[in-house]
């Protein structure tokens, strides 16, 4: 069943491609039958035809027309209301293009690395799941990898309704997110899937944003440029010595995935942006915290979105976990995202400390991501008044033998499942942490001290690789992981040592 629906989909692509091929009159490839249009906002139909024509676009008796000019046309039609189906028709004088089908509700785009793109066949439990799937009101779209030196214009896709054989290989996290979403909103649901495993963050931000970054046009493009080079020659070699060793690997190309996975969407109407990345960036975290704001900037500048809901996924537990406290890359793109979700408006992090798996970088259990992803959409783009986020640190205060940790995000009060508080670390003078009892005292706050240190003066919760962490809210999100010091990153370029024990300043009382 699933190699017939292949075929047909094929077959479909095969069709719509030589049509579009010999007409005169063209629509982007992002619109096709079955698709989700964005309620409620201005939605661009675009496309290419004779130039001086008059292009129309109808659908819910609502027109709009636009000239061709230079072969290009876009039409924008206006707030339209959820709903469907529908038809929405393209036509000139001499031609006319129908897309069937059509609803209209929410979009969104789905985007990051390969926990964003993990199929919902290879996730926990999945039969019951796909098998219970089929909901004509959601609908994806998924875009192929493409890499590119330069931005296209232009995708060939088709959307598809959600369905056990559709949803199979779809996106889990993206999914659930849907599902989620459709359930709460009761209106359409629209995904567009642009997500490739392994990449990182600066393949998906354009060269014009990564130069406007001095240090991003240094350490990435210029770096490139250098490793590019290197490659070349290394290349070369491997040829004349007669390939009998493992091929040198090229250097990821900054900016492709943007050129040709979201350059070609836009300025198709979306509500907003999902996002599972990191992995690829953790061995540069403190690079992150720069990069990943500029990414987002970068995005809501291409859609003329400054406030453009960004929703994200911090990095799930991974590798071995240690017995002692210890620095951690990984703990510190965690703390980069954090970071980003303080300093960029109109973002929100979901955390997934009680998800993740110390064997397996793609941990199998999507359900929750997806959930706390949608809850987090439904409070930061549809001003739903619900809590969204776990507890997150906002503040320390030292009284004699412990340290007081303050936290936001505890609405009903901070909880624990287990008899004793994990995942805390405390240090003294020295700089040197260690592990540490912690007890709720107040809704929002936490008492962290070990006989150990007689003078605390740093704190950290679930700084690790793989942190074992168990402090919610009462509304079952998990606390993000953060850290009150601030010694010198791993991941940090190398600079002047800085004495640790001049570099924490809680306050005191």
């Amino acid at each position: 069943m699933k190699k017939l629906l292949r075929i047909i989909l094929l077959v479909g692509q095969i069709f719509y491609l030589l049509n579009q091929l010999f007409a005169d009159l063209k629509v982007h490839g992002l619109f096709s039958d079955n698709m989700v249009l964005q309620q409620g906002t201005t939605v661009p139909v675009w496309g290419w035809a004779n130039e001086g024509e008059i292009v129309t676009v109808q659908i819910q008796n609502q027109k709009a027309t636009a000239k061709v000019k230079n072969g290009q046309w876009m039409a924008k039609l206006k707030n339209l209301n959820p709903g469907g189906p529908y038809e929405l028709v393209v036509y000139t004088l001499t031609e006319t293009i129908r897309f069937t089908n059509v609803l209209v509700g929410e979009v969104w785009l789905c985007s990051g690395q390969s926990n964003m793109e993990w199929p919902l066949s290879k996730t926990e439990n999945p039969d019951p799941i796909i098998q219970s799937a089929t909901n004509s009101l959601i609908r994806f779209v998924t875009i192929p990898h493409t890499n590119l030196k330069t931005p296209t214009n232009n995708v060939y896709v088709r959307w598809v309704e959600c369905t056990p054989s559709t949803v199979s290989n779809f996106s889990a996290v993206a999914y659930y997110f849907g599902r989620e979403l459709q359930r709460s909103l009761c209106v359409p649901v629209g995904l567009v899937l642009s997500s490739w495993g392994g990449t990182a963050a600066e393949q998906w931000t354009s060269e014009k944003a990564l130069k406007s970054v001095p240090r991003l046009r240094d350490e990435i493009l210029l770096s490139y440029e250098k490793a590019l080079q290197e490659y070349e020659e290394a290349l070369k070699k491997w040829e004349q010595s007669g390939r009998t060793n493992a091929r040198p690997r090229a250097p990821r190309l900054p900016s492709g995935l943007y050129n040709g996975m979201i350059a070609p969407l836009i300025p198709f109407a979306i509500r907003g942006v999902i996002w599972y990345q990191g992995e690829s960036n953790a061995d540069r975290a403190d690079q992150y915290r720069v990069l990943f704001p500029t990414l987002i900037w970068d995005w809501r500048s291409a859609w003329g979105k400054h406030d453009l809901p960004f929703i994200f996924v911090q990095l799930a537990p991974y590798r071995p976990i240690k017995p002692d406290p210890s620095e951690s890359a990984w703990a510190e793109l965690r703390e980069a995202q954090l970071l980003t979700m303080k300093k960029v408006k109109n973002t929100g992090m979901v955390v997934i400390t009680d998800a993740g798996d110390p064997q397996d970088i793609h941990p199998k259990k999507k359900e929750p991501v997806g959930v706390r992803l949608a809850r987090a959409a439904l409070a930061i783009a549809y001003g739903e008044p619900i809590e969204w986020s776990g507890p997150i640190f906002s503040r320390m205060v030292i009284k004699g033998e412990k340290a007081i940790v303050y936290f936001d995000h505890v609405d009903g009060g901070l909880a624990c499942p287990d008899p004793e508080i994990k995942g805390f670390a405390i240090c003294g003078p020295d700089g040197k942490f260690v592990w540490a009892k912690a007890e709720i005292i107040a809704s929002n706050a936490v008492a962290v001290y070990s006989p150990l240190v007689e003078k605390p003066m740093a704190v950290r919760y679930g700084w690790a690789d793989c942190p074992v962490v168990n402090l919610y809210n009462k509304e079952g999100l998990p606390a993000s992981p953060f850290r009150t010091d601030n010694f010198p990153l791993l991941t940090a370029p190398k600079k002047q040592v800085v004495d640790r024990k001049s570099s924490s300043q809680p306050k005191s009382k």
